[in-house]
């Protein structure tokens, strides 16, 4: 038998042993999906509400932003004009507004609360931005460093943009990293590696055909969340170039295949596999932006969180799927899943064993 047919009779009879094993298709597709339709009825159609703002006196350059159509300030800012500072000082104080704004000759000034660092954040995010179109404008040429306005754009997205993309990374990883680490284990334990070490199956066709199966699946937990996130009734509105979604699933799968790998090459049973597993899933999940966004989350919880490749699978699924950034915003989140993925595979392998003993 050749390589290709030992392939396909491999992956073949490994995705039918998957779709007869009721228990992995309720974990691996329709309990994330559950997930998707609870979060996505229940939180689907909110927004964040905008920010208010108090602005003291004449501010010259807030007023042409806000003038601005094709900036849509409105929808993420509301503002209010006042005389008096200090009530509008005390205001912000109170937490009756987010933030006040006064122009003292070039310099604009934004008063702010640190009880709320997400609003303040998104004020100061917001002044940066406008203090820079101004300079670009008065100038006409490109300021050496940009601020990003990404921030308000998340937090002007519909929950559902962020809960699709954020869910299906989540249950991409646990399919991932429990699938493969079971499935070594066990294929361990019972002495399959050593019987399929003496058949004519080539052993890295053996491993292929596992990594084309699970490519498969995650292909179609994909196409299954989309696709119900785009009902009516949730509301999902992919961006322009969604379709770069595909290769950021295809390099966040075999990042998490190959922590599963990993997982599964050092445990000695199957107990030992699966406390590793959620012991690297959970925390993974949580700070990878699965089940809330991060922008409210402590400094030292955001940066812990670039540290696992969720992160970097949720980034790029949500800036081509719900920000509607171009296809070059994905390539370095999937340059390191890839990498993730090789450095991955060489630790499996020196971990690797034929047996348990």
């Amino acid at each position: 038998m050749s390589t290709l047919e030992s392939f396909k009779s491999l992956s073949r009879a490994m995705f039918l042993g998957f779709r007869r094993d009721r228990g992995a298709l309720f974990f691996t597709v329709l309990f994330p999906l559950m997930f998707l339709v609870i979060f996505g009825g229940v939180f689907g159609h909110q927004s964040t509400s905008k920010v208010k703002v108090q602005e003291i006196g004449r501010v010259p350059i807030l007023d042409q932003a806000m003038a601005d159509k094709s900036a849509d300030l409105g929808k993420t800012m509301k503002l209010t004009r006042t005389s008096d500072r200090h009530d509008a000082l005390h205001k912000v104080t109170k937490g009756d507004a987010d933030a006040a704004v006064e122009q003292q000759g070039n310099r604009l000034v934004v008063h702010y609360s640190a009880a709320d660092q997400v609003k303040s954040g998104t004020v100061q995010g917001l002044m940066n931005s406008i203090v820079q179109g101004a300079n670009q404008a008065a100038t006409g040429k490109p300021p050496a460093y940009q601020v990003a306005s990404q921030q308000v754009e998340d937090d002007s997205l519909k929950a559902i943009q962020f809960f699709t993309p954020s869910l299906l990374g989540w249950a991409l990883a646990s399919a991932g990293v429990f699938g493969a680490s079971q499935t070594l284990v066990t294929w361990r334990t019972k002495g399959i590696l050593r019987r399929l070490q003496l058949s004519p199956a080539p052993i890295p066709t053996v491993f292929a055909a596992r990594v084309a199966v699970s490519l498969a699946v995650a292909l179609v937990q994909f196409a299954l969340f989309v696709a119900v996130a785009q009902l009516p009734f949730f509301g999902l509105k992919l961006g322009h170039y969604w379709w770069m979604a595909v290769p950021m699933v295809m390099s966040g799968v075999l990042a998490f295949l190959a922590i599963g790998m990993v997982i599964g090459a050092w445990a000695k049973t199957q107990e030992t596999a699966q406390a590793v597993t959620q012991l690297v899933v959970l925390p993974m999940a949580f700070l990878g932006g699965s089940f809330f966004p991060l922008d409210a989350s402590p400094t030292w919880m955001r940066t812990l969180a670039y540290i696992f490749p969720l992160r970097y699978l949720n980034t790029g699924m949500l800036n081509v799927m719900g920000r509607g950034l171009g296809p070059m915003s994905a390539l370095p989140q999937m340059g390191i899943l890839l990498g993730f993925a090789v450095v991955g595979g060489l630790v499996a392998m020196r971990l690797f064993r034929w047996d348990s003993a």
